[in-house]
């Protein structure tokens, strides 16, 4: 069964494809989609997905016909053999093929409980794909704070250094006091430190933008809005416990457990199956060599009835044992939907914060602003000391940092919540419905596979490699920062 397929928000190309966008620019639309293609962790998830879809072909198997062949040559070496009447050398060459018929249904229900696991994992697949989404958005988003700390840093330093000479300037004329000096002095060097936490932080938010997408961010630009958002908790929750692939998965997974008693079950039942053999065999005369050899063959048919009488318990074990098993997924499930249930409720609640914190933090940013240059029009009349000037400044480096910090964390709540609800597809960031990497596709290819020679080609890297990366730093252009 193919996954479940949601509305597609087309977020991206609606909002960006017409805009005009500087050279070497890259969206937050180019980002994912070179995720979606490169990112080793999803690559690795789909090759293991790969995986499970055998599953279903190997537990079909077990219902299929087992044909072999087998030939033995015999000679005496050395000596005679014993039974003079006994050929010095001879041919046996045997067809065989048995063919289950009744297994106590335990082939069937293997085959049910496989298909499950493979639905489960392309919900889990889906999953990997929304995390690895929600990760590189964060990643994104986290450079384009991380330049704007950093501008913001160095534009305060270059401030407290301005106001620094022209506090050494007014103590050479003994308009100030020696303390007014070390006060400026002393808020200066935490602006330093500042600035050199914000650029190491830069370049921790550059690597790890690397790591995800597989390539540097250059000149980002600004994400655009993400619509569909619910408009209430639960309106989120409801569509989360619905369209959610982790629980989904949780889902299919317990389904899956219930199969797994049927088969235990069926190891207590009786099992047919239909046989045949055909021999050949060639008696070499040594006397005469190979001219006069004598050939004789027989054909055999027939059917099996095995009826278990008693197996030192272990069937019984094993059915106890599948039950617990689907307790536990039981319990999984239910583990499942408190998280989903919990975490929607909390990015919805993080998501409404930051747009608060938003709102406040604009206002504050106009305040302080209003503020710092008041200050420093008192400062000049006498009315305002050094200190004031320096506390202003820092409220209002404080303000701007706290506006470009609750952004970041709105959209990233805002995503990850879409996330959470399973409202992302491939399809809202560009890729084409020929790019989309279907799981069910690659079940759809394999499953009608029965010859034993059907290999795919040897394995090869998909995704690229970052170690010819150049190491990053904070440099950051005017473009950077928008």
């Amino acid at each position: 069964m193919p996954i479940r397929r949601t509305t597609p928000l087309a977020i991206i190309a609606a909002l960006l494809g017409a805009s005009a966008l500087p050279a070497q620019a890259e969206t937050l639309q180019e980002a994912l989609a070179a995720a979606y293609r490169d990112n080793p962790t999803l690559t690795a998830a789909r090759a293991g997905q790969r995986a499970t879809d055998e599953s279903f072909n190997i537990q079909k198997a077990a219902g299929l016909p087992d044909v072999g062949l087998s030939s033995t040559y015999n000679e005496f070496a050395h000596g005679r053999p014993i039974n003079p009447l006994s050929p010095s050398r001879s041919l046996t060459t045997l067809l065989s093929v048995d063919v289950p018929v009744y297994s106590g249904g335990r082939v069937r229900n293997a085959v049910a409980g496989a298909r499950e696991r493979i639905e489960a994992g392309q919900f889990d697949l889906r999953a990997t794909e929304l995390s690895v989404f929600s990760q590189v958005v964060a990643a994104y988003m986290d450079v384009i704070r991380a330049q704007s700390v950093v501008e913001l840093s160095r534009n305060n330093v270059q401030v407290l250094e301005v106001n620094l000479r022209a506090t050494n300037n007014r103590f050479q004329v003994g308009d100030l006091t020696r303390t007014d000096v070390a006060q400026s002095e002393s808020r200066l060097s935490l602006a330093r430190a500042d600035m050199q936490t914000a650029e190491a932080s830069l370049i921790e938010a550059r690597e790890r933008y690397i790591q995800l997408v597989g390539r540097e961010p250059v000149d980002l630009q600004p994400p655009p809005p993400l619509p569909g958002l619910p408009t209430n908790p639960d309106e989120a929750v409801d569509i989360a416990l619905a369209e959610n692939p982790d629980l989904a998965a949780a889902r299919n997974f317990r389904e899956s457990t219930d199969y797994d008693v049927r088969v235990a079950k069926g190891q207590r039942l009786p099992t047919i199956s239909a046989f045949a053999s055909g021999q050949h065999y060639t008696d070499f005369a040594s006397r005469d060599g190979f001219a006069n050899a004598d050939d004789s063959g027989s054909v055999i048919v027939g059917a099996r009835l095995t009826l278990p009488l008693y197996q030192g318990g272990r069937p019984g074990a094993q059915v106890r044992q599948s039950q617990a098993y689907q307790q536990q997924a039981i319990e999984t499930e239910t583990a499942v939907e408190r998280s989903v249930i919990a975490q929607t409720r909390s990015l919805y609640s993080s998501w409404q914060a930051s747009n608060e914190v938003i709102a406040s933090s604009r206002v504050a940013v106009d305040a302080s602003s209003l503020s710092l240059r008041g200050v420093r029009a008192e400062n000049s009349v006498g009315t305002r000391t050094i200190l004031d000037i320096l506390n202003a400044e820092q409220e209002s480096f404080i303000a701007r940092v706290q506006l470009v910090t609750a952004e970041r964390n709105a959209y990233v709540a805002a995503f990850s919540l879409l996330a959470a609800m399973g409202r992302i597809s491939p399809a809202d960031f560009g890729i084409t419905p020929e790019q989309i990497i279907d799981p069910s596709d690659n079940f759809e290819r394999v499953k009608g596979k029965w010859f034993d020679w059907d290999d795919d080609a040897t394995p090869a890297p998909i995704s690229s490699r970052t170690v010819d990366s150049a190491a990053q730093n904070a440099t950051v252009k005017a473009s950077d920062t928008n």
